[in-house]
């Protein structure tokens, strides 16, 4: 099964737009996890049981892992996921970007030795170094576009002026490339953040219903509302919305677990409350 008709399927089964990131912060553990061998698999572990009902989609960090030394721990993460749940996509946040061979090895970094569904690709280097990505045909392939952070105007708002073309802000350049000449296998996605719903808008007219991934719903403050109303789309799907820190901490005691699922609970019924509220709409 490809990726898009994987997420496809994870949307309706769980009728959920929700994706939960797995970003292992030790300092934020529960004292019973905050060392000893395995124990950042044993918290995530512990997450993905008590949500795996909630969510469309799982997004491990790479960063948080190798830091600590933890790509192990990462592995047994997908693996856990892979077996457990099967029909729950995971996407690797690795936003890799480099020459075509170095981006070849992280390619096979992320779809051979990691064995996800999607990862997160920089396309600032631009076709030759997605490209090694889009070549795994039955993998999701998604491309930052408008970012969730605050800095991300300085680059992606910049406009640009081609010959023969309107002005138009790095991003929408992004959209518009990804859209017309990148997509090719069917297996793009872009990253949209939470944070910037306007701009949100802007990119669904001009990609269709090509998926979103939309980190910034949590800790970083994204108005679902918002979100739900400039990006989804006549299926009412086509967003995959993120949030990491607050499920993962939303506790840093015992019940961190039960905690998680209340969080996530409460986010994928506003998710699909706002859904519902936009369907009627149109």
């Amino acid at each position: 099964m490809r990726f898009i008709q994987q997420l496809q399927a994870a949307w309706q089964s769980s009728d959920s737009l929700l994706c939960i990131g797995l970003d292992p912060d030790l300092e934020r553990f529960p004292p019973s996890l905050a060392s000893g061998n395995g124990n950042i698999f044993s918290f995530n572990r512990a997450i993905i049981d008590a949500t795996h009902d909630l969510v469309c989609a799982y997004k491990p960090q790479v960063a948080y892992f190798s830091a600590l030394g933890a790509e192990r721990q990462l592995e047994q993460t997908i693996a856990y996921i892979k077996s457990s749940y099967p029909h729950i996509p995971v996407i690797l946040d690795a936003k890799r970007g480099d020459i075509g061979s170095t981006a070849t090895q992280y390619a096979k970094e992320a779809f051979v030795r990691y064995q996800v569904d999607a990862v997160t690709v920089n396309p600032y280097m631009g076709f030759d170094s997605v490209q090694p990505f889009l070549d795994y045909q039955d993998k999701g392939v998604i491309i930052l576009c408008k970012t969730s952070n605050t800095g991300a105007a300085q680059l992606q708002e910049v406009q640009l002026q081609r010959s023969g073309h309107n002005s138009e802000p790095v991003y929408e350049y992004i959209a518009r490339l990804v859209a017309e000449e990148w997509n090719f296998n069917h297996n793009c996605l872009l990253v949209m953040g939470a944070t910037w719903p306007q701009q949100v808008a802007r990119v669904r007219s001009i990609v269709g219903d090509m998926p979103f991934l939309v980190p910034g719903a949590g800790a970083q403050g994204g108005d679902v509302g918002s979100i739900v109303q400039a990006g989804q789309t006549a299926q009412g799907s086509g967003l995959i919305i993120s949030a990491s820190r607050s499920i993962l901490y939303a506790s840093a005691a015992t019940d961190f677990a039960q905690a998680a699922r209340a969080q996530a609970g409460a986010l994928k019924n506003a998710i699909n409350n706002y859904r519902k509220k936009h369907a009627a709409a149109l």
